[in-house]
């Protein structure tokens, strides 16, 4: 039975090309569209995560609940002492402090409000990758009153490396303090949002403004973002569960969250697509072929062969034939994944973001064994409408075809 399908897919060679090149189109084009999504959301992942959130983030119990309108009562104390043993579980790069603020900015013409945020530079700057400096350079590792603008601070202040600033903001004991600080940067992440209000000053900047010790939160770093869920696990057990909320990035991130789903629905939307494209291409071929091999059909049960031989055949014939293109159309994918992700693509930047970036064909095993699965199951399935009506066409009627 299988050699006879073999001989019978490429006695008619024409057809039998057209019907795979439908199916590797297919199996290709699935291929490629998945791996670009893939390389979009990863990309925005990580930026979000290395330029903001970092993986995982503890709370002192109550913070993001409260902690807007009473941010001083839910500081966390000794937070070195938490970050060492923190420190100690697997898989964990570092622990980073912070302390959040908002407040007024001020060029000594124009004000404006903004959120800030105090950071260990040494422990931030082998971390935060993503960070990308549109001008001057980096808070100095020896602290002093130094602040990064985010871009939009920088253009509604016109403020630029070298000129100076004033913060004012309340401190713990509510009382209001102000520094003036020399603007060293401007830099640029992922969210144009957090750019056009988002202030960096050093970690002790911040609290000198504040006056405190203490830290809002604990960012913690992982060698691999795959690891968040096994990790906080472990971040759980090591604290008290009554004393500290532990957040993932995935909870803290509302803009990734809402892109993922928004580009999945495009994804399954275009999967469908595909498909009914695979399926028609695949069901007019099978339809031309059946009703050209008729007269076959018909010399088979004049020989005495019933119409279950006939549709075993035929179904024989198309999963060859489906094997051979969805096999194809996955090499074929990969190979343009491969080759388009040499060159990249230009992409412009999302909504709600600054920055362009580079888009990568990213080679996924999953969708690589989707997109088979879909080629396959979609060539037999157009051919068995065709394969049924073929097995039960009457002796007479298939014979007049000859």
């Amino acid at each position: 039975m299988w050699r006879l399908a073999w001989r019978n897919i490429f006695r008619q060679r024409t057809r039998t090309a057209l019907t795979l090149a439908a199916i590797m189109f297919g199996v290709s084009a699935l291929i490629v569209t998945g791996g670009f999504v893939e390389d979009t959301l990863i990309q925005l992942r990580e930026s979000t995560i290395q330029s903001q959130l970092g993986h995982l983030q503890v709370y002192k119990a109550g913070f993001l609940k409260s902690g807007r309108t009473a941010p001083f009562q839910y500081m966390i104390h000794e937070p070195e002492k938490i970050s060492s043993q923190l420190r100690g579980l697997p898989d964990v790069l570092d622990i980073m402090p912070r302390v959040t603020f908002s407040g007024l900015l001020s060029n000594s013409r124009t004000t404006v409000g903004i959120i800030g945020e105090g950071l260990d530079v040494a422990r931030e700057e082998r971390w935060s990758s993503s960070l990308k400096l549109l001008s001057g350079r980096q808070l100095s590792q020896k602290g002093g009153y130094e602040i990064l603008l985010g871009q939009g601070v920088a253009q509604s202040l016109k403020l630029k490396g070298g000129d100076r600033a004033t913060l004012l903001l309340s401190t713990a004991g509510g009382a209001l303090n102000s520094l003036d600080f020399d603007v060293v940067g401007v830099f640029q992440t992922f969210s144009k949002d957090y750019d056009d209000r988002a202030v960096r000053v050093t970690l002790d900047a911040a609290q000198e403004l504040l006056g405190t010790t203490e830290v809002h939160k604990l960012v913690i770093a992982l060698s691999d973002t795959r690891l968040t869920e096994a990790v906080l696990g472990l971040v759980r057990g090591a604290l008290a569960q009554q004393e500290f909320e532990v957040k993932t990035w995935r909870e803290l991130a509302d803009f990734y969250t809402k892109a993922a789903d928004l580009y999945e629905r495009y994804f399954l939307v275009l999967k469908l697509i595909i498909l009914g494209l695979v399926l028609l291409g695949v069901a007019n071929t099978v339809n031309m072929t059946m009703y050209q091999r008729t007269g076959e059909f018909g010399t088979l049960k004049a020989l005495g062969n019933r119409g279950s031989l006939i549709f075993r055949l035929l179904l024989s014939e198309y999963s060859l034939v489906a094997l051979i293109g969805s096999a194809g159309g996955a090499a074929l994918g990969m190979l343009l994944a491969f080759l388009i992700s040499l060159v990249g693509i230009p992409m412009p930047p999302m909504p709600n973001t600054n920055a362009g970036y580079t888009a990568l064909i990213r080679i996924v095993p999953l969708e690589v064994a989707q997109a088979f699965i879909v080629g396959f199951a979609g060539t037999l399935g157009a051919a068995l409408l065709p394969a049924r009506r073929a097995s039960r066409i009457a002796v007479f009627e298939a014979l007049r075809h000859n």
